[in-house]
């Protein structure tokens, strides 16, 4: 598995505990443990990717939130399964707060893609990539499927 991609895999899987435990844990101390556990041997510049992302993502939450619910009216942000809720949350974050030169849009979408696919299944896949295509789409790009 790529280094970014496995970054990728760890920081969903904090932000999965994190929602899980409804904001009660301690967030840092499961980024650490989960970077230990899943991600030994990971370069430093992963490890701080890790953390941009799941900090990125939880100080602009409520703003990724709103966008999600924008995007994705007849879906509300709880009916969601958790999952789906912190991939989309993970790829918003990159798609709009990211180093476009490092991830550009397309890669942001489809590694959230991948992620759906394979943490939650093949219909999440193309609702991730429906949510972030129309966020795509809104900020004048188009998305080549």
């Amino acid at each position: 598995m790529a280094s970014r991609h496995l970054a990728r895999s760890i920081a969903m899987q904090t932000l999965y505990e994190w929602d899980f435990s409804r904001g009660k844990d301690d967030v840092s101390k499961s980024l650490e443990r989960n970077i230990e556990e899943f991600g030994p041997g990971l370069e430093d510049i992963n490890k701080k990717f890790i953390r941009t992302l799941v900090n990125g993502v939880l100080e602009r939450r409520e703003a990724i939130d709103r966008i999600i619910e924008k995007a994705a009216p007849e879906w509300p942000l709880d009916q969601i399964t958790m999952v789906d809720r912190n991939v989309l949350r993970l790829g918003l974050f990159e798609l709009l707060y990211g180093n476009k030169e490092e991830v550009p849009p397309k890669v942001a979408i489809n590694e959230a893609i991948e992620l759906a696919k394979n943490f939650s299944g093949e219909s999440s896949g193309k609702f991730v990539n429906g949510v972030l295509g129309t966020v795509f789409r809104e900020l004048g790009e188009t998305v080549d499927n």
